[in-house]
């Protein structure tokens, strides 16, 4: 969603405009015809304080199993209530004018005292985070379409939608096949025309009476130099009861982002750098923040294994544009608890299609850590011994291929000659 009032109209079937699975509700008026829908997909990031004058910063998501009783659907006003969890709630303002409709604000409502997110909050407290939502202009009879990620910030509390597809004021009782389509979404698939300049002191070239066309020579684009490798650094989350460690983290960290079509790489700074989270006994989360970048590690275990769960990044540019993407559905750095995870070598995950995280003398322990210090390590692929036979297999696959493809040739011309021969 992006906070300009810059929106086209478009024809469902004009376009392709293909939505991920959400959170997907359809609210209905006192005659039971339906007045307001949306669907889409949310994530939450929280800080709140614990124990020792110190702060955790959680993370959630909007789940697809909310309630819908308290949403209200007006004349001019409409309000979109969705409850869940113990005691929170997220709720979109929404208001006409003419033709035209509009989000008013947006709210997240959250319990302090729902341990299952707020792991060690000292506040039994329910919190309001609202924030005003620049989304104007829709068109009357139509859905508000954002495939695009946009964070509302307030002073404690992160909101990231994205695959979002809302109507409000639904008239005749169904969804609208017309979109109002973000202008995020407009930019990110529009490429303007490249323009090479020349330096501007050289002069024109002599007219001639030549008949050949002269080309004129175009400076070629600068290419950004290679970043160094990042700088490894060690990070630790402690317990906040006996300030021992609980969490162990030591790499080199670099991130690649995609912002309007245009892909960037950016090494985490670790110098002013702070590390915090928290831990559990299936769960723990740290938490990196830079002058520049904020990134979050979920981890969770079975018991018997860990591994990195989830992850959040929010990148803050210095031309002031905010790039955010999540996933929690991942499944790395997989190790058994009670050890560690190592990978010495560069490694790079793609977190999302828009997100790639590289790290580099990796090594992470966030269950059971003991005298502060790593156990024993278990080694990714990269790092093992038995890396270098991956060429060598593939190599004898192909030629294995080859050679069967030669026989089947040969035996297949032999019997060509010989069907010849009998004629």
């Amino acid at each position: 969603m992006s906070r300009r009032a810059a929106f086209v109209l478009f024809l469902v079937l004009g376009i392709e405009f293909h939505l991920s699975c959400g959170t997907e509700v359809s609210i209905n008026d006192t005659d039971g015809k339906l007045c307001l829908y949306a669907k889409l997909m949310a994530t939450f990031s929280v800080t709140y304080e614990v124990a020792g004058n110190q702060s955790n910063t959680t993370q959630f998501e909007l789940p697809n199993d909310v309630a819908t009783n308290e949403s209200i659907c007006g004349n001019t006003t409409s309000t979109l209530k969705l409850q869940f969890g113990e005691g929170h709630s997220w709720s979109v303002s929404f208001s006409k004018d003419g033709e035209m409709y509009q989000v008013d604000s947006v709210m997240l409502t959250y319990n302090l005292s729902d341990m299952t997110i707020f792991h060690g909050s000292i506040s039994n407290e329910t919190v309001f985070a609202n924030v005003t939502a620049n989304i104007t202009d829709v068109s009357m009879d139509t859905c508000y379409a954002c495939k695009s990620r946009d964070t509302f910030q307030s002073e404690m509390v992160n909101q990231t939608l994205w695959n979002v597809l809302i109507q409000a004021f639904v008239t005749n009782g169904s969804k609208s096949e017309n979109l109002t389509v973000c202008a995020a979404d407009l930019s990110s698939t529009t490429v303007p025309p490249t323009t090479y300049v020349t330096n501007a002191t050289t002069s024109a070239p002599p007219i001639t009476n030549s008949t050949h066309a002269t080309s004129v020579p175009t400076t070629p684009t600068p290419t950004a130099p290679p970043l160094p490798i990042p700088t490894t650094e060690n990070y630790s989350v402690k317990h906040h009861g006996n300030g021992t460690a609980c969490l162990l983290v030591m790499f080199g960290l670099r991130i690649g982002f995609k912002q309007a079509e245009k892909y960037q790489e950016m090494n985490f700074d670790p110098k002013g750098a702070k590390a915090s989270g928290s831990c559990g006994d299936n769960s723990s989360q740290l938490v990196l923040t830079s002058q520049a970048i904020t990134i979050m590690f979920d981890f969770n275990s079975d018991t018997k294994k860990f591994r990195l769960h989830a992850l959040n990044v929010t990148v803050n540019m210095s031309s002031g544009v905010v790039f955010n993407d999540v996933n929690s559905n991942l499944s790395l750095w997989e190790a058994s608890v009670g050890s560690s995870y190592m990978c010495k070598k560069e490694l790079n995950n793609t977190i999302t299609d828009q997100f790639t995280l590289y790290t580099f003398d990796l090594q992470v322990q966030p269950f059971e850590v003991n005298m502060g210090e790593f156990s024993t390590a278990e080694e990714c692929f990269l790092d093992s011994d038995l890396s270098f036979l991956v060429p060598i297999a593939v190599g004898v696959a192909l030629s294995f291929l080859i050679i069967l493809v030669l026989i089947s040739y040969l035996i297949g011309r032999r019997k060509s000659r010989t069907g010849y021969q009998s004629v």
